[in-house]
């Protein structure tokens, strides 16, 4: 059954309409069970050889390459969430691009990780692995559901910081309105993860550990680090202000560096930092010190 919309009064009632619909559905519908059936006559691991030949960029190798770079990282990644089991992870990053060179992805690009996900589950695989391979794009926007899932959230900030490290590292950065790799969402993306999870992540650390996996040409370690910290800040602003918080509380949060003199990258923390700031600065004490803060700053300058 299905319900389709026309923008005129046919004198018919509909009914050259709704053949003509239904003929297009009949003909989609035979071709998802030409695919469906093609591609279970194979295991969903089967896919992993194909993506040697998909290009993930040019100057940052192949699909196959990237999911090299999601098993390790992902691994690395899974240290820092609560019942991520490591297994259940490594396994979920190998396949999570594997549906990528299945027949119904391939005629239904928009099916990618959904496919995959009803391919695994048919294989008996983990349901929390065959989830995390449909819930690794996620979040795709920000209105879309954050994973919550271990496995998922391993396997999604690994795709994701993945990509932002390539991307930054060949010197690929987005520029005013121009971006074309979607580093801006995919970067809300890992914020929205690591905050709406409580996840204690050391972003600088697991940044380095990602260029480390590369075996592609980047830029120096310390360089992409300290661009995407300050890439993320921008992101976190953003983010913040959507929740009516004022970027220079944030400014003022990132200006506080930890004991060593690194910038302060536990975005959990930082929004502690936020939160204990404006609760202060809305007390009379908090008020006294900044109009003295102002009086001072006006003398001074």
């Amino acid at each position: 059954r299905f319900i389709v919309v026309a923008n005129m009064e046919a004198e018919d009632g509909g009914a050259a309409i709704i053949a003509g619909n239904e003929r297009v559905l009949r003909a989609r519908l035979s071709d998802a069970i030409f695919f469906w059936d093609k591609d279970r006559k194979q295991k969903l691991e089967a896919g992993l050889m194909p993506l040697r030949n998909m290009v993930f960029h040019e100057k940052l190798g192949s699909l196959a390459d990237k999911v090299s770079r999601l098993e390790a990282l992902a691994i690395e990644i899974a240290d820092y969430i609560p019942d991520a089991d490591a297994a259940s992870v490594r396994q979920a990053a190998m396949l999570c691009k594997a549906d990528l060179t299945t027949g119904m992805v391939g005629e239904f690009p928009e099916l990618q990780g959904i496919m995959g996900r009803y391919y695994a589950k048919g294989e008996g695989v983990d349901d929390a692995v065959a989830d995390a391979i449909a819930g690794h794009y996620a979040p795709a926007g920000p209105d879309d559901v954050c994973p919550s899932a271990p496995v998922t959230l391993a396997v999604s900030l690994a795709d994701k910081i993945d990509t932002l490290v390539g991307f930054f590292g060949i010197d690929e950065k987005p520029t005013g309105s121009r971006d074309p790799y979607a580093l801006r969402r995919a970067a809300l993306g890992v914020i929205r993860m690591i905050l709406e999870n409580e996840l204690r992540v050391p972003l600088a650390d697991i940044l380095a550990k990602a260029v480390s996996h590369y075996d592609a040409s980047l830029a120096p370690t310390e360089k992409i680090v300290a661009e995407l910290l300050a890439f993320f800040a921008d992101r976190l602003k953003v983010h913040l202000r959507g929740q009516g918080v004022r970027h220079d509380f944030v400014s003022a949060v990132f200006a506080v560096h930890k004991p060593d003199g690194a910038v302060e990258d536990d975005l959990v923390r930082l929004i502690a930092r936020i939160d204990a700031l404006q609760a202060f600065l809305a007390t009379d004490d908090g008020k006294n010190l900044l109009a003295a803060h102002k009086r001072a700053a006006n003398i001074v300058g």
